[in-house]
């Protein structure tokens, strides 16, 4: 079972989170946060992986420290649900149209860390949610699973759209990412034997 759960607490957030990446889709999100809830919770729709999220953050400051940390304890999921990565595809891209925004993302789970984050959001808030924190939320996931994950919006004006297809485009990538090729479930996808 590829499964993970991550109990993380600071002075700032306190974060009870599980991973099953043979999962359905299904998810119970409750970060504080309406925007990333929304967010997670159509993440795991489109990658197919089983999450649940319990986070209490200091929502009365901002959603900085919550948006972050959630992305924190999701990478360190994904990494421990990955293990050590025999038979995974290893790489995952998806170009994704929502409505006139136009994603395209493309992730590799090499073990490093690397963001290109290029999205052009015309917004400073969507609700109550600040969009700067998207790219905080990507580039802290990123740095905790340790993969190369590329970002661009080749179309797009609404900002709910372009961020809605950013977290969808990812979420498909991942999902061809960490899929299991029956060719070869026992090796390593790299010449250098470790991911």
């Amino acid at each position: 079972m590829r499964i993970a759960q991550i109990n993380r607490e600071t002075a700032e957030t306190k974060i009870d989170l599980a991973l099953n990446l043979d999962g359905i889709g299904t998810a119970n999100v409750d970060t504080g946060c309406g925007f990333l809830d929304h967010m997670l919770n159509l993440f795991a729709k489109h990658s197919r992986f089983d999450l649940r999220v319990k986070c209490v953050g200091d929502t009365q400051v901002d959603y900085h420290h919550t948006t972050e940390d959630v992305a924190i304890v999701l990478g360190q999921a994904l990494a421990e649900a990955l293990g050590e990565k025999k038979g995974i595809e290893r790489y995952g891209y998806m170009l994704l149209p929502m409505d006139e925004a136009l994603i395209l993302s493309s992730v590799d789970l090499s073990g490093r860390a690397y963001l290109n984050c290029d999205l052009k959001i015309p917004s400073y808030k969507v609700g109550d949610f600040d969009t700067e924190l998207v790219e905080e939320f990507f580039a802290a996931f990123v740095r905790n699973c340790g993969c190369n994950l590329h970002i661009k919006q080749l179309e797009g004006r609404n900002t709910h759209h372009i961020i809605e297809g950013a977290f969808k485009s990812v979420a498909r990538s991942l999902a061809g990412a960490v899929k299991i090729n029956e060719e070869y479930k026992d090796e390593i996808p790299s010449t250098k034997g470790v991911l």
